[in-house]
């Protein structure tokens, strides 16, 4: 049986993210700031000018695209059209693709950096090991993935309001998503849980820089 828009987590994802486009950045650069200013400042620092960035979940492209396109050549993907279509507009510098980011295909060695900045909890979790692993293929040898995976044990599931819309939900608690990226072949940089006021809701991510090791393809 095929999905409805009512049951299908990439539906709920896709068309709530249009419906709150506009807005999500606003409240987004109101919480978490420090983490992303870190995390961000892991990729600036640690990659030569000019290098290949591929932003997954890259929303409006406000909030973090645009700051890797002033010094990278940046690709964006986001399961929104709405917010692929804004985030044209704002970085035009950049490459955008309406995607969805499980089935995106690019071929082996083509980035030197993969960021997913708070999209991959919105994955159904059976889905993430596979994704990571294409990630894994998609980056050069010493590239780097950083990412926010899930915290808590969380099989998959719908906020019925979540700033205004139905937003899905699913993550592996911090040992599974942290096996899952070793179980792909990275070598773990750094991997730290993160703990924020959401709204008044204490919201924990596990954040992840790992390296490809070198001669790995």
């Amino acid at each position: 049986m095929v999905a409805n828009d009512h049951t299908d987590p990439r539906r709920i994802v896709e068309h709530g993210y249009d419906r709150i486009a506009e807005q999500y950045p606003e409240w987004a650069n109101r919480v978490r700031v420090e983490e992303r200013e870190r995390y961000t400042r892991v990729l600036l620092d640690g990659l030569p000018e000019g290098a290949a960035v591929l932003d997954l979940g890259c929303a409006t492209g406000e909030l973090l695209t645009k700051q890797l396109a002033r010094r990278f050549a940046v690709t964006g993907v986001d399961l929104a059209a709405r917010q692929i279509e804004l985030a044209k507009r704002c970085v035009p510098e950049a490459t955008f693709i309406h995607a969805d980011m499980t089935r995106m295909r690019f071929p082996p060695a083509s980035f030197d950096a993969v960021a997913a900045f708070y999209a991959l909890t919105h994955v159904p979790r059976e889905e993430v090991p596979p994704l990571v692993r294409s990630i894994f293929s998609w980056l050069r040898p010493g590239g780097l993935f950083v990412a926010s995976l899930g915290a808590g044990d969380d099989p998959g599931g719908v906020e019925d309001d979540w700033l205004g819309v139905p937003m899905y939900f699913s993550a592996f608690d911090s040992a599974g998503s942290r096996r899952l990226v070793e179980e792909a072949g990275f070598e773990i940089v750094s991997a730290r849980e993160e703990a924020a006021e959401e709204d008044g809701v204490r919201i924990v991510f596990l954040w992840v820089v790992a390296r490809k090791p070198v001669g790995r393809d």
